[in-house]
């Protein structure tokens, strides 16, 4: 039973209310809006289709700027730059492309610098998944330049920041929430990883751990379509195989070599924190440099150029070398070049804020370390049981969960690409032990570590809301006040200023049999302009606030907010008696609570809580809560 104060003629009225009686008459919460759910799947899918078109121009553009930069042919036959015979002409390929993607930025949008996830990451969190809309040219475009002038990145980065651009512009033309255009973003931005590695599962994955940060069907749906459709089109666009095939097909491991591949894991684990520090390191330098920004991707080109020189399989998008690589034909003199020579180009011209991918890159490094690591394995233990294209395979998995911690992503990536899904153990293995190696070492991620220093906090789980957890019902308390409509406002003035304790900035209203009128600020009660002898119910203007038992703090405190108030009316749905009153204060004590409960150590399993049983029917788990405090 809870009490409730109605003032009738200044006179103090207890009434009781009982809100186990009412609890048949709840409207239950609705539910996402189903229709609207349709909506944004089909213009997720419709990005995607969007998307997988672009993905294939831009693999055109790559081979076209690749083709004229290296080879002076007009031609959009796919080639790699390694090939070429200019010699030492060629240190000066990249510095040209450093040059114009430098002034494409300062002149077009600064925004196209980087390799695309960070930033979209940044907008997600910031600015409501607001993407400017040149970015979705501007950023494919400068990204086939860098690339093709000999760019040691991949075509994944690009196209995943143009998806992104894609959804978040859709999203600004069309009347949507900036949650709808957030899933319509990550949408866009998943869609472009699936149709270029045709890899709807982990492009999934990559949705939920670096751009959605929740896990609900009105996310999941449009992100899961859009992702197939990209699948789709990749398929009919590109190819029909995996990506990056084995032509031996890989057996189970034994016990012994699972637990070499842990070793590995840990090995790295620890250049992934090594690579992420390096990146940002010299990202750093620059920043020092006396010259301004739109200088640096051409000195970065120089270093490209340079080491392309020597290095030839450095230059370019290469995902052909990690196919080499997991062939396990590759001598390891390749192999040493592929993984120091490689992140040396890569670290360098990233960190020159040029535009381009993080994903091909780390795979290649990671794909030849496990290599190099598998073979010294095999020269030292010989019947280990590890082989070398198994040992590829997890490297270059571990060294993209290590690196960003996208764990999942990583696993299930490294399936889709190969079709090799008895590596599943080693992957798992491998994976969990460098994430663990990076979470303890390393406080950010490649993908977090530059819009932390900018102050934007990134999350770092996935757990439901406290808030959402709640329900009204659960933290009602028995405390408020409900003030009669038939009460003068001089009455109600006179109770009030002897009532000390009384500091709220709203009442609520009701008729004396306890049905809600509507809300009134103590503003509007204190005012001049109103004569003393009318009734309190003449100053209600809102009447259509209130909050019901089995509704979540959650919306209860979306509706304080969008009103503006401190305290809700919790009624029934039969006729809108009041039930209770429910305020900021009760929302607050409730959210400090869970908290203390989550971070307390229990080792203790019961069903008791001190000597009290907590009933189901009849109490409250705030009532057990103050008994606790006692």
């Amino acid at each position: 039973m809870r009490n409730n104060q109605i003032l009738n003629n200044g006179i103090p009225i207890s009434i009781s209310l009982n809100p186990a009686l009412e609890r048949e008459n709840f409207e239950p919460k609705k539910p996402y809006n189903k229709k609207r759910l349709f909506t944004i799947s089909a213009l997720a899918i419709l990005i995607a289709l969007l998307v997988s078109l672009i993905a294939k121009l831009l693999v055109y553009l790559i081979d076209l700027i690749t083709n004229i930069a290296f080879y002076g042919n007009f031609s959009i036959e796919n080639s790699s730059p390694a090939d070429n015979t200019y010699g030492l002409f060629v240190i000066v390929i990249p510095v040209i492309g450093g040059l114009i993607v430098g002034l494409m930025a300062f002149y077009g949008s600064k925004a196209i610098r980087g390799h695309g996830i960070p930033e979209a990451m940044e907008q997600i969190l910031t600015n409501q998944s607001k993407i400017k809309p040149a970015i979705t040219y501007l950023k494919p475009i400068s990204a086939a330049i860098s690339i093709g002038t000999g760019g040691p990145f991949g075509a994944e980065g690009p196209i995943i920041a143009t998806g992104g651009a894609l959804g978040s512009t859709l999203g600004q033309l069309l009347k949507i929430t900036h949650n709808e255009r957030k899933i319509l973003l990550a949408a866009g931005a998943t869609a472009g990883m699936a149709a270029i590695f045709g890899s709807p599962i982990a492009a999934i994955f990559l949705a939920i751990e670096l751009l959605l940060f929740e896990f609900s069907p009105r996310s999941i749906i449009p992100v899961a379509l859009a992702c197939i459709t990209g699948a789709a089109g990749h398929h009919l666009l590109f190819e029909e195989g995996v990506v990056f095939p084995i032509n031996s097909i890989i057996k189970s491991p034994s016990n012994s070599a699972i637990g070499f591949y842990s070793i590995m894991g840990i090995v790295i684990g620890l250049l992934s924190v090594l690579v992420t520090k390096v990146v940002y390191l010299i990202e750093d330098g620059f920043e020092k440099l006396p010259i301004h920004w739109a200088w640096w991707p051409s000195i970065g080109g120089l270093a490209v150029g340079i080491i392309g020189y020597f290095f030839p399989r450095t230059l370019g998008v290469g995902y052909n070398n990690i196919t080499d690589v997991l062939s396990g034909t590759v001598p390891i003199q390749i192999l040493f070049s592929l993984c120091l020579m490689k992140f040396m180009s890569w670290a360098i011209s990233l960190g020159s804020g040029t535009s381009g991918g993080t994903l091909a890159p780390l795979l290649t490094i990671g794909g030849a370390t496990g290599a190099l690591l598998g073979s010294l394995i095999i020269y030292w233990f010989p019947t280990s049981g590890i082989t070398i294209p198994l040992a590829a395979l997890v490297g270059m998995s571990a060294m993209f969960a290590g690196a960003s911690r996208a764990f999942l992503t990583s696993i299930v990536f490294a399936l889709e690409t190969t079709g090799q899904f008895n590596a599943l153990l080693p992957l798992l293995t491998t994976c969990t032990t460098s994430y663990l190696i990076s979470y303890f070492i390393m406080e950010n991620t490649i993908m977090t570590e530059k819009i932390v220093r900018r102050g934007v906090k990134t999350p770092d789980s996935y757990e439901p809301n406290v808030l959402e957890k709640l329900t009204v019902e659960q933290v009602l308390t028995d405390n408020g006040m409900i003030i009669s409509e038939e009460n003068k406002i001089k009455e109600v003035r006179e109770w009030l200023s002897q009532e000390q304790n009384n500091k709220s900035n709203y009442f609520v209203i009701s008729s004396n049999e306890g049905e809600y009128r509507g809300i009134l600020s103590s503003s509007n009660l204190l005012s001049n302009h109103h004569c003393q002898e009318n009734l309190i119910g003449t100053l209600i203007k809102r009447n259509n606030i209130y909050i019901r038992l089995n509704d979540t703090l959650l919306a209860a405190v979306e509706t304080m907010a969008k009103e503006n108030i401190d305290v809700l009316p919790v009624v029934s749905i039969e006729n809108l008696t009041i039930i209770g009153i429910l305020s900021y204060h009760d929302i607050i004590a409730s959210y400090k609570h869970s908290i203390d409960e989550h971070d307390k150590k229990q080792p203790h399993i019961s069903l008791k809580r001190n000597g009290l049983k907590i009933l189901l029917r009849g109490q409250k788990l705030v009532t057990v809560i103050k008994r606790k405090g006692k």
